[in-house]
């Protein structure tokens, strides 16, 4: 089947030399053209294909929907400090409430007493949390979080974003995620 293709449709499922996604979360995904361009280079192998084609006068091809990379690209020891990896970690819920609306990250110790923006200071808050700790110790504000901050891994990262899936998943990429559908995010 040979159809217009609109540039956002379509994308691959991107897999190291292993076959195992480059990331979970976000899901390692490009889009066809950039899929096209790296199988015309020789960077991937084609796992599994979509109905659709593009041509060009010279030559039609199927459009991707899982490519593995040809060489294997070493995992990133030690995950950036972001506001999303923060989230990530507290699986995007308040560590104080609970809630999942309107997340900020609060410093545990506040900055104005000295506390750090580190992994170990930080965790996710809603802004209303995050306004009524203010300044204070957690003891003071008698506000504790419900999971003590922490260096997450690589590995603790990939874990937390499999209680997320995407909203679509391709059907051949199924045999490569492993998504947690027991648990609530």
């Amino acid at each position: 089947m040979t159809i217009a293709v609109s540039p956002g449709s379509n994308p691959a499922l991107v897999l190291n030399a292993d076959y195992r996604p480059l990331s979970y979360y976000p899901l390692s995904l490009w889009s066809w053209q950039d899929t096209i361009k790296a199988v015309f280079l020789d960077r991937v192998n084609i796992v599994s294909e979509y109905e659709i084609a593009v041509r060009s006068p010279n030559f039609a091809i199927r459009l991707p929907s899982v490519v593995s990379l040809k060489t294997f690209v070493r995992p990133a020891r030690s995950p950036a400090f972001t506001r999303f990896n923060v989230f990530l970690r507290d699986r995007f819920q308040c560590q104080y409430c609970g809630v999942r609306d309107e997340l900020t990250f609060d410093h545990v110790i506040p900055r104005s007493r000295g506390g750090q923006t580190t992994w170990e200071n930080v965790v996710a808050a809603c802004s209303s949390c995050n306004l009524r700790k203010g300044g204070k110790h957690p003891h003071e504000a008698g506000m504790r979080p419900h999971q003590h901050p922490y260096r997450p891994s690589v590995a603790d990262l990939h874990n937390a974003g499999r209680h997320f899936p995407p909203n679509y998943l391709h059907d051949s990429w199924l045999d490569y995620l492993y998504w947690d559908t027991e648990l609530d995010p």
